[in-house]
């Protein structure tokens, strides 16, 4: 490809400057790369609905088993 030769072509119809400028901008905006989000931590409240490997025991087991983890 030439330094002269367009990227893209309007092949019917006649856009005004704003919608090839809208064109344009969506097609910079799908070419970049998505950044991946970062992980979210699990709040407390989450945390405390989810149950243990296994079940406390011994003395105390009762009171630890309604306490958050």
């Amino acid at each position: 490809m030439s330094a002269e030769e367009p990227l893209f072509r309007v092949v019917r119809g006649v856009p005004t400057a704003e919608e090839l400028a809208a064109l344009v901008g969506a097609i910079v905006v799908r070419s970049r790369p998505v950044a991946a989000a970062p992980p979210v931590a699990a709040s407390a409240w989450a945390r405390s609905g989810r149950p243990l490997a296994a079940p406390a025991t011994g003395p105390g087991a009762w009171r630890a088993s309604g306490l958050p983890r």
